[in-house]
């Protein structure tokens, strides 16, 4: 009988990236996301890390250099999934027009828009 499985909501950017490194490892994306937290399950369950001293890290009050390799590893996965959720939660256009002010991005054919151009009480 086949492992069971549950639907699981992931972040695009974490499917993207399994979609890309299972295809050198010739793994589905769903393939290499269980294959991903195997390890890190193994790594985070291992006597050779300490749990401690990677939430040491992460709250800021510990020295990342002063940690084995392995624990490295796992702060900076923990820091990389802050930065993706960190940069999704941007809205920037947002905060630009509330605060009046103009920008510029790139359309979809890569030239540069103007935006709020003309800002309400100037």
């Amino acid at each position: 009988m086949g492992r069971m499985t549950m639907p699981v909501r992931v972040p695009v950017g974490l499917f993207q990236s399994a979609r890309l490194a299972g295809v050198v490892n010739s793994r589905s994306a769903a393939q290499q996301i269980d294959h991903w937290a195997r390890i890190g399950r193994e790594l985070e369950a291992s006597s050779g890390v300490s749990q401690r001293d990677i939430e040491r890290v992460l709250a800021g009050d510990g020295s990342y250099d002063a940690l084995a390799a392995r624990e490295q590893a796992v702060v900076r996965a923990a820091w990389a999934e802050r930065f993706v959720e960190g940069i999704a939660r941007l809205d920037l256009a947002a905060e630009f027009a509330a605060a009046g002010e103009t920008w510029s991005e790139a359309d979809a054919t890569g030239r540069v828009v103007l935006r709020n151009t003309a800002p309400a009480g100037r």
